[in-house]
């Protein structure tokens, strides 16, 4: 672990976790969404406070500044992701992201092209490609998922190929943990003469990210999940790849010139970011890369590792406990999904809240993986963040077996 990464430190940024409102003992919801830091806080209230203006339009000092800071934040999301401005799409979020993706995409699919995705895809990066195949005649194929909870890759390899059009991928899943090998994915794509899209929810803020290595021509995350604002996200796309798509949305700022008879369009990414945007949101999206850099984003992984391992081995204490997911020896990330032998995922997580700890109960957004593997009623889980402390998986294991008594199992 990096020496001086202190999480219980850390946390005396958090508003919610140096002072914890009701029965809060435990915050293990991260993967749904991050707690948000005093320095974002900040950056956000500043624009209300202090220069709050629209971006690219006013010609004074508080549009300027706003206009300023917006286009910084654009340049520090770049940076994150070792692409370049023009790449950056703010979004509302990873689900905008990769639905705007789709958009902009799908007139280049036909009948006899096929798409492929994976057994393991959040609803936001399987349901609009189902929705593209239909209307577009295309064929949707799904990598598997094996026993063992990771990619089919000898599945992908024969997926992937002359009829592909588009290659979607989730970088980790939000139930299993598991990391896929999105670079060897995105050259199998790219072999093929295939586009690729990455879905990077569950990574940024976790990872380090470099598109260039990772060789995507699309990819998407949202800044709530690595403690930014709510409604804010970020679409990398390729250039100049960009320079040839046409927009979906129409409006202010996404125009060079316009006539009573037609448009010509702005350069990307403005053509794609039409009307007055999160300006709010994305100074503090700026802002939680800032933090996180501060951190430091291979201390967070070690310590999040850390935590994983923790977690597996107490999870063993539990009789009748079974994780679901990739094992703690595999390529993953601090997401646990798990179900008790004779408690539903609801009423676990119901009782966890009595003790003062906050897990996700459900299918997560993600029936289809669920029901692969015969699980009906969804999974109870727990995920972590920089801030996370072992003390607060202890208090998960106390709970646990707190509900175990109440359901007498």
């Amino acid at each position: 672990m990096s020496t001086g990464y202190d999480p219980k430190t850390i946390r005396k940024d958090f508003p919610l976790l140096s002072e914890p409102s009701g029965r809060l003992r435990a915050y293990l919801d991260s993967a749904a969404s991050s707690q948000t830091p005093r320095h974002v806080l900040e950056a956000v209230s500043g624009f209300y406070e202090r220069y709050r203006a629209n971006v690219h339009r006013g010609m004074y000092e508080a549009s300027e500044r706003a206009t300023e800071r917006y286009e910084k934040s654009r340049k520090t999301v770049a940076d994150f992701l070792g692409a370049d401005e023009s790449e950056i799409i703010f979004t509302s979020g990873t689900t905008h992201g990769l639905n705007l993706a789709v958009q902009l995409i799908e007139p280049r699919l036909g009948p006899g092209d096929e798409i492929v995705t994976t057994e393991m895809e959040h609803h936001a990066n399987l349901i609009p490609w189902q929705q593209a195949a239909k209307r577009s005649g295309a064929t949707l194929r799904l990598i598997p998922v094996r026993e063992d909870y990771t990619l089919d890759m000898e599945a992908a390899r024969r997926l992937i190929g002359p009829q592909t059009k588009f290659v979607a991928v989730t970088w980790a899943s939000n139930v299993l943990g598991t990391v896929s090998p999105v670079a060897e994915i995105c050259a199998l794509a790219k072999e093929a003469g295939a586009l690729s899209v990455v879905d990077a929810a569950q990574i940024a803020g976790h990872r380090p990210i470099d598109v260039r290595q990772v060789g995507c021509d699309f990819l998407a995350f949202s800044a709530h999940k690595m403690l930014g604002p709510t409604g804010t996200g970020a679409l990398y796309g390729r250039r100049p790849f960009l320079d040839e798509l046409e927009p979906v949305s129409f409006g202010g700022d996404m125009i060079k010139e316009v006539t009573f008879e037609g448009a010509t369009w702005n350069e990307a990414p403005f053509r794609f970011e039409p009307g007055t945007p999160n300006i709010a949101g994305v100074i503090g999206l700026g802002a939680a890369i800032e933090y996180l850099n501060r951190l430091g984003i291979k201390s967070i992984w070690e310590h999040e590792k850390e935590l994983t391992d923790y977690a597996f081995a107490r999870l063993t204490e539990v009789e009748g406990l079974k994780v679901i997911g990739a094992a703690a020896d595999k390529d993953r990330v601090g997401t646990i999904a798990f179900l008790v032998e004779g408690i539903h995922p609801h009423d676990l997580a119901t009782v966890l809240d009595a003790h003062g700890v906050c897990v996700r109960a459900g299918h997560h957004c993600a029936m289809p993986l669920h029901h692969k593997f015969g699980i009906k009623t969804g999974t109870t889980r727990m995920s972590f963040g920089p801030y996370t402390l072992k003390e607060e998986i202890d208090a998960l294991i106390e709970a646990v077996h707190k509900a175990k008594q109440v359901f007498r199992v």
